[in-house]
């Protein structure tokens, strides 16, 4: 597939997506962009969430994960699936109750205005970290099939792409997400079922032949109960999954705006039940795509290893380079942009929400006119900042798997807010309001020496992704000491 093709794809892809927000976007409200007027139907809500939260890294990662990891990632899946209930039973009876538009409000009315600014700055250094990982994944991918040979350099493309993602947001904002997001999944979803039919072809396989060959792969191995010292240990990886989904969708604004966008509780809960065992379904299609993917190259003696393709390169490779057909390749690359699109345009604006409601409050402080002139300056201000964080990224990121990267960048940045949650829902304490910046800044850098631990010991030990779960336990303890009696 040549790089002017796969350029007119996704200058079609945008354009169909500024035709939906100027068609969404026709109020010019913060009203509407923050809440969509508590108007989205529940079930746009649930799907576009699938693609929000599977984004590119899932995408391209996953699959490309099959070949050291197997299964084990289902584990964490499964954890998933059991937070995912315990944020629609806990998290969204308080945020409904309390009407709110940041979550990160309910840190102010429990704790005071120090933790709410606290809570919002951890926010918004997690999801800017975290969604500009995602999107520099997808455009580095991107920037290798098609802009390298049109000799466009990477700042050209990051500047452009978060450019036509502030097009059609900054407008409608969340509302328009809510459809675009929608479209997106579904570009998503369609790209994964057509890229294994494609491959099930290539190999002639019939649909009872997929799930054969699935079942018995070597690599679909889910259960790891062997050696409690691995990474990929079972109750490590299902207990992180339960804490990940209540930390990184829960308490995370961008995943929890789109939830508060729904009309009532009873229908937000619908939709946080139905996304979780959707994305369930997902993530295993995800995963046996990553068996076909190796049993492919392998019938084309493609030697994946010795090319030096692995991980985060063998999806695209494989789809778009080794001889797949040109629909391959297309869809791969539809699925590919509508995955990390829906993840990055959701980000922008869940950032710019948590900045202006919790940073400068603008709804406390200027009359209703100023404050949609002040959220759009700060939205422009975001996107420039984003393109910036995927330049530095350019020059500091390996070719190790991106979303190994993303969870334990995680462990660090919501394990205080997971904490801070916890404090406030589960005791009656309050605290010494100034002094929580503190405890949220030494719970990650504890965290972080004990994960060190195992390797200044030579302990066989390998701290996964329950570093989360210690980082929330340090803050919890902090509050505690810091308690007001």
């Amino acid at each position: 597939m040549s790089a002017q093709t796969i350029l007119l794809i996704i200058t079609l892809y945008f354009l169909v997506l500024i035709v939906i927000s100027f068609m969404t976007g026709k109020e010019d409200t913060n009203d509407v962009f923050f809440r969509a007027k508590r108007e989205a139907p529940w079930y746009l809500v649930a799907f576009g969430m699938i693609g929000a939260s599977l984004s590119g890294i899932t995408f391209i990662s996953v699959p490309g994960w099959v070949s050291s990891q197997g299964f084990a990632y289902l584990q964490m899946v499964l954890g998933f699936v059991i937070g995912y209930f315990i944020i629609a039973q806990v998290l969204l009876p308080l945020y409904y109750k309390m009407n709110l538009t940041s979550i990160y409000q309910y840190l102010e009315s429990r704790f005071g205005n120090t933790t709410h600014k606290t809570g919002s700055v951890l926010f918004l250094v997690a999801r800017i970290a975290g969604a500009s990982l995602r999107l520099f994944l997808v455009a580095g991918v991107l920037q290798l099939l098609i802009f390298d040979e049109l000799h466009i350099p990477f700042a050209v493309t990051v500047s452009v792409t978060i450019l036509l993602i502030w097009i059609y947001t900054f407008k409608g904002g969340i509302k328009t997400i809510i459809w675009t997001d929608t479209l997106q999944t579904a570009f998503m979803l369609i790209a994964l079922v057509i890229s294994i039919y494609l491959i099930a072809q290539k190999l002639h396989w019939s649909i009872g032949d997929l799930f054969t060959q699935v079942k018995n792969s070597p690599y679909a191995k889910i259960f790891h109960f062997e050696d409690i010292n691995a990474g990929n240990y079972f109750w490590k990886q299902f207990l992180a999954g339960i804490f990940i989904a209540i930390a990184m969708t829960g308490l995370d604004q961008g995943m929890m705006q789109k939830n508060l966008t729904v009309k009532n509780l009873k229908d937000s809960q619908k939709n946080m039940r139905w996304f979780s065992l959707s994305l369930l379904v997902v993530n295993l299609l995800f995963l046996s795509l990553g068996i076909l993917l190796l049993a492919y190259a392998t019938h084309q003696h493609i030697d994946l290893k010795s090319m030096q393709i692995t991980g985060d390169k063998i999806f695209p490779y494989l789809a778009v380079k080794s001889g797949m057909g040109m629909a391959a390749g297309i869809f791969f690359i539809l699925g590919l942009i509508a995955a990390a699109y829906s993840s990055a345009d959701s980000s922008m604006t869940a950032i710019t929400t948590s900045f202006s409601l919790d940073i400068l409050q603008i709804d406390k402080r200027y009359p209703p006119e100023k404050q949609k002139y002040v959220r759009k300056l700060i939205h422009i201000g975001i996107s420039i900042f984003f393109i910036l964080v995927l330049l530095v990224y350019q020059q500091i990121i390996t070719d190790k798997s991106i979303i190994n990267s993303i969870f334990k960048f995680a462990g660090y940045t919501y394990g205080p807010l997971l904490g801070l949650f916890v404090f406030g829902l589960f005791t009656t304490y309050p605290v010494k309001d100034k002094w929580v910046p503190v405890v949220v800044i030494l719970s990650p850098v504890l965290t972080y020496f004990i994960a060190e631990i195992p390797h200044f010991f030579g302990w066989k030990y390998q701290f996964s992704f329950e570093l989360l779960l210690i980082n929330a336990a340090l803050t919890f303890l902090g509050l505690w000491l810091i308690r007001k009696r």
